[in-house]
C-alpha cells in the first residue's frame, strides 16, 4: 500500500473506512507486516481527530476553555493508555509463542481505538442535541459514560477479531489458548487503567456554574463518582 505512505494527513481519516469495510484484509496485512508504520500513523492521526471532535462537544457544555481542554484531553486519554498498556500485552504474548513485533501489537490495538473513536464521532450530534436540550448535568455525564462504554466494547470486539486473524498463520499457533486468556485479562487491565486515567484528566465537561478547571484535585475514583451520579439522578 505505497499510496498510504504518501497520503496527505487529511486522507489518513479514510483508513477507518478501510478497516470497517475490509477488516480481514487489513488485519492480514498487519500480520504480514505490510505497511505497518504507515497504518499506525494513519490510525493515530484519525483517532486523534475523531476523539478531539467528541471532546470539543463534551466540553462545550461548560465553556469555551473547557471545550478546547477536552478537545486535547480526550485523545490524550486514549493514546496514553495505549502507551501504558501495549508493552504488557506484547511481552506476555511473546512469552506464550507470539512472533509479532511491538509495531504489529500497537497497530492491532490502534484498530480497536480507531473503531471506538469513529463510533464516538458518529454519536457527537446526539451528544450535542442532549447538551442543548437538557440542563441536568448528572444525566449528561451518565449519557457520555454509556456512549463510551458501548463504543469501547465494540472496539474491543473489533480488536479481538484482529487478534484472532493475526494468529491464523502456522508460526503463530503455539500458545494460542494462553494468549486468548491473556488478552481477556489485558482488556480488564486496560479498562481499569483507562478509567483511572480519565479520572486523573477530569473534568471533561465541567460542573455548570463552577469556574473552568483544567485538572480537578478530587478524592475518590471513577466508579464512586458514577455511583454518586446515578444516585443523584434517581432522586
Amino acid at each position: 500500500m505505497a499510496t498510504l505512505q504518501r497520503s496527505l494527513p487529511m486522507e489518513h481519516l479514510s483508513i477507518i473506512e478501510t478497516i470497517l469495510r475490509n477488516r480481514r484484509k487489513f488485519f492480514t496485512e498487519i500480520r504480514q507486516k505490510i505497511d505497518v508504520l504507515p497504518k499506525i500513523r494513519a490510525m493515530f492521526l484519525s483517532s486523534f481527530a475523531f476523539l478531539a471532535v467528541y471532546g470539543l462537544v463534551m466540553g462545550a457544555a461548560h465553556s469555551l476553555p473547557q471545550a478546547f481542554a477536552s478537545m486535547l484531553k480526550l485523545p490524550i486519554l486514549f493514546l496514553v493508555t495505549l502507551l501504558i498498556c501495549a508493552p504488557s500485552l506484547h511481552f506476555f504474548n511473546i512469552l506464550f509463542g507470539s512472533k509479532q513485533t511491538i509495531g504489529q501489537t500497537v497497530a492491532l490495538i490502534l484498530t480497536g481505538i480507531s473503531t471506538t473513536s469513529v463510533l464516538l464521532f458518529s454519536l457527537a450530534p446526539i451528544t450535542l442535541f442532549f447538551e442543548m436540550s437538557s440542563s441536568q448535568y448528572e444525566f449528561f455525564k451518565l449519557l457520555n459514560v454509556v456512549f463510551f462504554g458501548v463504543c469501547g466494547l465494540l472496539g474491543v470486539f473489533f480488536l479481538q477479531d484482529g487478534m484472532r486473524i493475526a494468529t491464523e498463520s502456522e508460526d503463530e499457533r503455539e500458545g494460542v489458548g494462553a494468549r486468548r486468556l491473556i488478552f481477556a485479562l489485558w482488556v480488564v487491565v486496560y479498562s481499569f487503567v483507562g478509567s483511572q486515567m480519565a479520572w486523573t484528566l477530569s473534568p471533561f465537561m465541567g460542573v455548570p456554574g463552577n469556574p473552568f478547571v483544567l485538572l480537578s484535585q478530587r478524592g475518590g475514583n471513577f466508579y464512586t463518582d458514577i455511583i454518586y451520579s446515578v444516585t443523584e439522578l434517581l432522586r
